[in-house]
């Protein structure tokens, strides 16, 4: 079982005000930092999604990096900043994970 984190990270992100054919989310994350130094390059966002908390709007994105790495990251609208949630196991993701 994996636990959630919610440690605040470094995101560099595009925000759109009109969606094209590379930008079709209104915020696309394109790297981030971890606390420790780790840096990651998206590779692609494999699923978003938003959540009412309280008052605040929380935009979670599951992200595979170049590395082949998976996190869900979110961006938090009240507090105006990112978390990391949590690193996923790849096996989620490939077929195996889906039998």
């Amino acid at each position: 079982m994996q636990v959630a984190k919610l440690e605040k990270i470094n995101v560099i992100a595009a925000y759109a005000g009109f969606r094209t054919d590379t930008l079709t989310r209104a915020i696309t994350p394109i790297r981030f930092m971890l606390a420790n130094g780790d840096r990651h390059q998206v590779a692609e966002v494999k699923r978003s999604y938003s959540e009412r908390v309280g008052d605040s709007l929380h935009v979670h994105f599951v992200v595979k990096t170049k590395e082949n790495r998976y996190f869900d990251i979110v961006y938090d609208s009240k507090r105006i900043t990112w978390m990391l949630v949590v690193e996923l196991e790849e096996a989620l993701f490939t077929a195996q994970g889906m039998a």
